[in-house]
């Protein structure tokens, strides 16, 4: 009996000891405030980590071959990743809802007013201030509201809380910069044109997603309307009949996980230098 019990104990204790690869594994550090307890938050901002981060991304159709939170789930990684590359900023909740209107033909959109984004952003911003943060920076995974409602927000609070040191920022380098030189790189390359739901979109969705972001199977036939001349998310040319009314702008069959990587990191890199630059880093 007492050996029956022995083993049972030295069974139990076990399961819930960690092992010696678990206890070597480094912490990551924490750098996202809805994963971490509000004591954190404090020691945190005691310790310099002054910057919030505020991401919007976007519930809306991305094609057949995309789910719907594209933006979150990108800009989930992206911001956590800016984060982490300046050292002295925590990632704030990413927005799930921007400018955009909903769809029976293509039912994936939920989307707000420029006016409701508005308000949303300046509120959030203030709460972050009322927190303890110095610098917000507002930046977005999708076009809507920007560069206006973004850039409006930012300069009526910086001019607000300017006699207490405050600055609040907008990043526009992480979407207009970067996905205008990768859009200039895959011409260069000779891909295909897309905007929306196109190369860009599934490229990083492929890359940072664990396998389900995007439907595999849907991929080769990924071919959608004409893309529209003139600045990216423009309305289709009206002398251009649709071929697919699909939701995708453009090709998106030559998607790859590393043009997904190539965008990623110019979008991380681009806003690190524009963070870095307007705080006088």
């Amino acid at each position: 009996m007492t050996r029956r019990l022995t083993i049972a104990a030295l069974f139990a204790a076990a399961l819930i000891t960690p092992t010696a690869d678990a206890q070597a594994q480094p912490r990551k550090p924490l750098v996202e405030f809805e994963m971490m307890t509000w004591p954190e938050v404090k020691d945190a901002l005691a310790a310099g980590k002054t910057t919030a981060l505020f991401y919007t991304g976007g519930t809306e159709q991305r094609g057949p071959q995309n789910v719907n939170g594209g933006h979150n789930l990108m800009g989930r990684v992206i911001v956590r990743t800016i984060a982490e590359k300046l050292g002295d900023a925590i990632a704030m909740p990413v927005l799930p809802y921007t400018p955009n209107n909903a769809s029976a033909t293509l039912p994936g959109t939920i989307g707000l007013t420029p006016e409701l984004l508005k308000g949303i952003l300046e509120r959030i911003s203030e709460q972050s201030i009322a927190t303890g943060f110095k610098t917000v920076v507002l930046m977005g995974d999708h076009g809507g509201g920007q560069p206006n409602v973004y850039a409006d927000v930012a300069k009526s609070l910086s001019e607000k809380y300017a006699a207490q040191g405050i600055k609040v920022l907008y990043c526009d380098a992480v979407y207009s910069t970067a996905n205008a030189d990768f859009d200039a790189y895959l011409k260069a390359n000779g891909f295909p044109s897309s905007s929306h739901a196109g190369i860009p979109d599934t490229s990083t969705m492929l890359y940072l997603g664990d396998g389900t972001w995007v439907r595999l199977d849907q991929l080769p036939n990924a071919l959608g309307d004409p893309v529209p001349t003139g600045p990216r998310g423009a309305a289709p040319d009206a002398n251009a009949p649709p071929r697919k009314n699909n939701g995708i702008s453009g090709d998106a069959r030559k998607a790859s996980k590393a043009l997904g990587k190539k965008l990623f990191e110019m979008k991380v890199d681009y806003a690190v230098k524009q963070i870095k630059g307007m705080t006088g880093r």
